[in-house]
């Protein structure tokens, strides 16, 4: 049973950083492309950023692309998303998921496993 399980969220101030890490088990995590969504109120869930099974290859959403970082440790099991110069428009929900291929993608439905997700609230 693969289980993602994500840490790392809570209340900062705006063009402060914060760093969400998921912890995955359940399967060989560095088989696997992995992503970051997120999930404002009201909003539909929408992707981040991706990273293919390698970390070679990686993909962002346009407004986050040069403030944040996905990367994968596999000695660890571990996805982390590293987000500088927050703005009050990244508040959300933070969802770690986890394809069933090597390929990095923004595409929800290409997403198999979703982690429960950490709160991330930027104020000014």
């Amino acid at each position: 049973q693969v289980q993602l399980v994500e840490t790392g969220g809570g209340s900062v101030q705006v063009g402060d950083s914060l760093t969400l890490a998921c912890v995955s088990s359940g399967r060989v995590f560095g088989n696997y492309a992995m992503g970051w969504f997120r999930q404002a109120p009201g909003a539909e869930r929408e992707a981040v950023a991706s990273i293919s099974w390698g970390g070679v290859r990686t993909l962002y959403l346009e407004s986050v692309e040069g403030r944040f970082t996905i990367s994968r440790d596999s000695t660890k099991d571990t996805l982390y998303l590293q987000m500088n110069n927050l703005k009050a428009e990244d508040t959300a929900v933070y969802y770690c998921a986890g394809t069933t291929d090597g390929y990095a993608t923004l595409k929800p439905s290409d997403y198999s496993y979703w982690g429960q997700g950490t709160q991330v609230i930027v104020s000014s």
